[in-house]
């Protein structure tokens, strides 16, 4: 039986901000004695651009984080998406800085100095099903396996980085040579297609928008009746992908090659828990699965014992690869 999301005891948000951000380490040193002191876990990454993560802990806890957030400069209005979560998602708190708070690799391209337009869940599906309207996925090729909408194109990409080669590489074929063509890009919590769009923005395309609060928030405002969602989500922590509402999903994860798996690649013969799926079998050695089965062991054995063994941690920021970062 499903628990319904109301009773689940954890907090889950999922924020981010593009903000100009004038002393990462200080605002970093405050939020992580904050976090600690909460008990809350996950991920946030600082940047000069802006602040992003995904964070868990008891709803007074979350509350009290946002807070925060919202008394930094320009952070008053951030938002975020919630969902719940039968325990703790992340298994260690991490603050960060880095250069971008989503790599894109592309140092000039800021969404404060112009992005595209944002459409909200309720306006998204009249706006994809217009006559000739070019809907992208901006997620990577292992996320678009697991679902997306009907009609997107998948760029197919392995990481965030290689989305500007593939949109200069495909740009004629997808724009053509007369009038341009609306350009609607999507992403999980909505950071991604925010810094793609403010991409072709600085590449001359101007008919270009982006779902507001991404694939989480139409999920959780568009009924499914009347939904052109098609399968399930990635999302990047313990909780694999959700649905409709934002249950969880029937995806598990190979935590050899951080892929989601199915519940048809869990029957392969290839597929062993903690160790291999489909998807990764082939690119690892005997050695390597070796490793992975102590690690798997090793982490039973902890969890008989009543101990947190983190050495398989998801712990990643909202809408990025930070787990995976091939």
């Amino acid at each position: 039986m499903t628990i319904p999301q109301t009773l689940l005891p954890i907090c889950v948000a999922a924020l981010y901000k593009f903000v100009t951000v004038d002393d990462c380490a200080a605002v970093k040193a405050r939020l992580l004695q904050l976090c600690q002191a909460r008990g809350v876990k996950g991920t946030i990454i600082l940047a000069p651009e802006g602040m992003n993560g995904t964070i868990a802990g008891t709803d007074a806890a979350i509350e009290d984080v946002l807070a925060h957030i919202k008394q930094l400069p320009g952070c008053a209005t951030i938002t975020a998406k919630f969902s719940r979560a039968p325990a703790l998602p992340f298994h260690r708190l991490k603050v960060r800085i880095k250069r971008e708070i989503v790599t894109m690799g592309q140092p000039d391209i800021n969404p404060l100095n112009g992005a595209g337009h944002y459409v909200s869940p309720q306006d998204w599906n009249a706006l994809v099903s217009e006559p000739g309207t070019i809907l992208i996925d901006t997620r990577n090729d292992y996320e678009v396996a697991v679902g997306s909408f009907a009609g997107a194109i998948n760029p197919g990409t392995q990481s965030f980085r290689e989305f500007p080669i593939w949109f200069r590489a495909e740009r004629d074929r997808l724009l053509g040579a007369g009038t341009p063509p609306k350009v609607a890009m999507f992403c999980t919590g909505g950071i991604r297609c925010e810094k793609s769009t403010a991409f072709l923005v600085s590449e001359g395309v101007e008919s270009v928008y982006h779902l507001e609060g991404g694939i989480l928030k139409y999920l959780e405002d568009v009924p499914p009746e009347e939904s052109l969602w098609q399968g399930e989500c990635f999302v990047f922590d313990q909780r694999v992908t959700v649905e409709h509402g934002l249950v969880i999903g029937k995806h598990s994860l190979c935590y050899a090659c951080r892929r989601p798996v199915s519940e048809a690649e869990r029957s392969s013969p290839v597929f062993e828990e903690g160790v291999s799926c489909p998807a990764c079998h082939a690119e690892r050695s005997d050695e390597q699965r070796a490793s992975y089965r102590e690690r798997h062991r090793q982490e039973k054995l902890a969890a008989l014992r009543g101990d947190e063994h983190i050495g398989a941690d998801l712990s990643g920021s909202n809408d990025t690869t930070e787990h995976r970062n091939r």
